[in-house]
């Protein structure tokens, strides 16, 4: 009878321990859960945060006031086109290959 009780006494440690044991585990995943869901809504937070200065940085008006500005860039007009012709560009009718 005794040996019956150890056994049963040994079982209800081990399961004692066990289940102490699984509750740590749990709680200690939940905080990584929880740290985890905590770090993707920031990360999320920033990725809009982010989208919003390239919509800013892109704009039109923006692109246009650097170009002329920084970079002292002019709209294009006919009279100040110039056309660069190839070393291989040849007239029309001499040289021609066949």
């Amino acid at each position: 009878m005794i040996r019956l009780n150890l056994m049963l006494l040994a079982a209800v440690l081990a399961s004692a321990f066990y289940l102490v044991h699984t509750q740590y585990e749990s709680r200690r995943l939940y905080a990584a859960v929880d740290k985890a869901q905590a770090q993707s809504k920031r990360l999320a937070a920033d990725h809009e945060q982010l989208v919003v200065q390239k919509r800013a940085q892109a704009a039109a008006a923006r692109v246009q006031l650097i170009a002329t500005r920084r970079l002292k860039m002019r709209p294009v007009t006919p009279g100040i086109t110039q056309y660069v012709q190839t070393a291989e560009a040849t007239p029309t009718g001499q040289g021609a290959r066949p």
